[in-house]
């Protein structure tokens, strides 16, 4: 079998059913139908081109026959399958969670159904595209097309605060794009290509400071797609607006697409200028500033979106470290991290259709009102912290041994970090649990009123009102410790729920009411729990698993097997 043949196709197939959704958009059963199929077709293929990256090197394919260096070529190695086999399984989950909660991600505004399902298909083929694209303006497309379906998602029922949060996303994308093709243009004019693996030969023939200048340009590109500090500002507040899926789908999969550019270009076109101290300050302050704001949060899903940020700086952390060990670890770790924080996020989705929302001032109760939500919470929560025996852990200490491996005090303070971030973010999901799942509603309920008015003790500067916390919402008394801050949109959103002139109520009210939450559909758990056990899979996998990021690791700080296999393919 001729397994090169199959390369193109987890591109090809969801925008084949992107164009047939679209044509169907009257036959929601026949979308459904094309959209799973599609899917579930590209997870078998990444599963073949897995197999056959590990057994026979690289598998290549260039598209339309055009001369040396005009050709497209896409790359199966290692790497690229490894990312392509978790981003699909991923995806299929997450659209099977979209099909239960109505097809669009949000029921109650009615988003047109001829819309989601295209628009998420263009999103998988744009994921796709980037982890097998072999030059960089293949790479260029895929982001367009990853830009173009995620504002579309992003903007799902029109909502003001979805308009606003898509429009930064949109325009911090674009001026990504924009500094992506002054990338393109000037490796292109230093090189005379734009091909991976001709770009690896030729860069290391450029004098020093134009390499170099190269490759700035192109790690602020990639930095800003995968929202390492200081060009992660943008992040926290686009992503919670959007419907449970879609949150899901860019939390786990569209920073990944940065970070494995970085892997990529770091590894491949500039192997001798690892920029190790920039790299491993980067990833320091990405994961103390991410998980600083994580555990100030007093909503589920910014919570979420911090510890997506902090987290980030493990993957810059092994990469970093430019050693086999190292950039096996970020390669285990963005595997976990992936399917960890989509999981996570559809959870909340969970959450909010049960209990009517993710703020913790509204929330208490839920281990006892659904336990299996609690369950579902508490698993990849704990993962996500690095719990010992989960693939969380076993991440972190992988990518630990290769700091302590280096051994320079830079690595060491990464290492140190690292240990706070995840004893931080243990905190952070802790609290979460405490508040949201282990209080009872009347303690929830309670602890709103106690709060202050929201001009009590409210600093100019800081937004912050004293008197508060909820991290202590679980005190014995229900109500809140003094001495810690709260921000004024939070005390006022408290005094809106014990307000008598504002139809707010919080999950004590509604039970109160006789007005309970609808049981969760099976058909939204189901794919929930489905992802959830993916995660453990990888625990229990781990061994292999490791193994596998080890000979890819080693592929790319090689780079022999890419070149060759790509360049022997260059039509003549």
């Amino acid at each position: 079998m001729n397994v090169e043949a199959l390369v193109p196709l987890p591109v090809v197939l969801p925008l084949l059913g992107a164009g047939a959704t679209l044509m169907l958009s009257h036959r929601p059963q026949l979308q459904r139908a094309i959209s799973l199929g599609s899917l579930m077709a590209v997870t078998a293929l990444a599963a073949v081109l897995l197999v056959a990256a590990d057994r026979s090197g690289p598998q290549v394919i260039w598209i339309g026959g055009w001369p040396e260096p005009l050709g497209v070529s896409l790359v199966a190695d290692r790497l690229s399958a490894l990312m392509l086999l978790v981003s699909a399984v991923v995806v299929t989950a997450v659209l099977a969670y979209s099909l239960g909660q109505g097809m669009t991600g949000d029921d109650e505004e009615h988003a047109s159904l001829s819309i989601y399902h295209p628009t998420f298909l263009v999103l998988v083929a744009g994921v796709s595209n980037a982890f097998l694209a072999g030059d960089l303006f293949n790479l260029f497309v895929s982001f367009e097309m990853l830009l173009f379906a995620s504002y579309v998602l992003l903007t799902l029922g029109g909502t003001e605060a979805r308009i606003r949060a898509g429009t930064i996303y949109v325009v911090v994308n674009l001026m990504s794009s924009m500094l992506f093709l002054i990338s393109i243009a000037v490796v292109y004019a230093a090189t005379g290509s734009l091909n991976l693996a001709q770009l690896s030969q030729r860069i290391a023939e450029l004098p020093d400071h134009v390499a170099l200048m190269l490759q700035l340009l192109l790690l602020t590109t990639f930095a800003i797609k995968a929202a390492v500090f200081p060009l992660s500002f943008w992040l926290p507040d686009s992503y919670p607006t959007a419907p449970a899926p879609v949150t899901a789908v860019f939390a786990g999969l569209l920073t990944k697409v940065g970070v494995y550019a970085i892997l990529r270009v770091q590894t491949l076109l500039f192997p001798d200028s690892p920029l190790t101290d920039l790299l491993l300050w980067a990833a320091l302050l990405t994961m103390v500033v991410g998980i600083l704001g994580a555990i100030a949060q007093s909503d589920i899903k910014r919570m979420l979106s911090f510890t997506l940020v902090s987290h980030i700086g493990y993957m810059i952390f092994g990469i970093g470290l430019a050693t086999d060990a190292g950039v096996s670890g970020a390669i285990f770790y963005v595997a976990h991290h992936i399917t960890i924080q989509t999981a996570l996020f559809l959870v909340v989705g969970l959450v909010e259709r049960r209990a009517g929302s993710t703020s913790l001032i509204r929330l208490g109760g839920l281990a006892r009102l659904a336990p299996v939500l609690g369950l579902l919470f508490f698993v990849p929560a704990m993962n996500l912290a690095g719990i010992p025996p989960l693939s969380g852990f076993l991440g972190k200490v992988g990518l630990l041994q290769a700091g302590v491996d280096v051994g320079t005090p830079l690595a060491y303070a990464l290492v140190a970090g690292a240990v706070a971030t995840s004893l931080l973010t243990l905190y952070a999901v802790a609290k979460t649990w405490a508040v949201a799942f282990w209080r009872s509603p009347e303690e929830a309920h309670e602890a709103a009123a106690s709060l202050p008015d929201p001009g009590f003790d409210t600093g100019p500067h800081t937004g912050q009102v004293g008197g508060g916390s909820l991290a202590s919402v679980a005190a014995d008394d229900g109500g809140p410790l003094p001495g810690a801050a709260l921000s004024v949109s939070d005390v006022a959103e408290a005094e809106r729920i014990v307000s008598d002139e504002t139809p707010d109520r919080d999950l004590h009210q509604r039970l109160c009411d006789g007005d309970l939450p609808e049981r969760l559909p099976l058909s939204m758990v189901l794919p929930t729990a489905g992802l959830v056990a993916f995660s453990l899979v990888l625990s229990v996998v781990a061994g292999p698993l490791f193994g596998f990021t080890d000979r890819a690791a080693a592929d790319l700080r090689e780079r022999t097997a890419y070149v060759e296999t790509v360049l022997a393919e260059v039509p003549s």
